[in-house]
């Protein structure tokens, strides 16, 4: 499999010349991991970052209760803990991979020396950078302003990209009610009304979207009261 390609598919690194992609390249180590194997946790030191080529990664927070609340789930081409090498250089959550997943491990220094010496993987960082704020922002718009119906109507247009289709589910039910900031039991009630209202019909992990119209509208709700 062609990394390089990959590579390019990355917020950070789309645009980018092959000389470019090749200096990353030159300093990236691929790391194959397992199904649960901890790459990192809150607090560590951050010691570079990750490119996930291969599989699934969850990006998640404990409570001090010890209950997980997924952040974000990372999938081929997607980037995770490139803000850690900033700031306080913390990582400021857990990660670890879904199933068996080949990742491009990114090393602090090597990538920071590479900022310097080259714009525009630096403009390609800071622009990578604004969108992962926004999107983060958006998430915390949701999460306080939003029920669990507009959240979960949310993800599927996302998933569906804008139009009636039916879409498979790329994480289980209990991920997805974390990654939505809520409970098991309250994400099936939600599916079973959107169903019951046809909006959407589910069959295992496949969710057709009957009328994208009315999820949208739902989507946009905010909490009442």
């Amino acid at each position: 499999m062609n990394y390089s390609q990959i590579l390019k598919t990355c917020p950070f690194f789309s645009g980018l010349s092959d000389d470019d992609i090749e200096a990353l390249m030159g300093i990236a180590r691929i790391r194959e991991s397992s199904r649960g194997e901890l790459l990192f946790s809150d607090g560590e030191k951050a010691v570079g970052f990750f490119v996930v080529l291969e599989g699934k990664v969850k990006v998640y927070k404990l409570s001090p209760e010890g209950k997980e609340r997924i952040l974000h789930i990372i999938h081929p081409g997607g980037t995770f803990a490139e803000a850690a090498i900033f700031a306080d250089g913390l990582y400021p959550d857990y990660a670890e991979p879904l199933q068996s997943s080949k990742l491009l491990f990114l090393p602090k220094e090597g990538f920071l020396n590479l900022l310097m010496d080259n714009g525009r993987i630096s403009i390609n960082m800071i622009a990578g950078l604004s969108k992962f704020l926004r999107q983060f922002a958006n998430q915390i718009e949701d999460l306080t302003f939003k029920d669990v119906p507009s959240r979960l109507a949310r993800y599927l247009m996302v998933l569906s990209e804008g139009v009636n289709a039916s879409v498979e589910l790329p994480i289980s039910k209990s991920q997805l009610a974390s990654n939505l900031g809520t409970v098991s039991e309250t994400l099936s009630r939600t599916l079973r009304k959107l169903s019951e209202d046809d909006l959407i019909s589910v069959s295992g992990k496949t969710v057709a979207i009957l009328d994208f119209e009315r999820l949208e509208e739902l989507a946009e709700k905010c909490k009442e009261g």
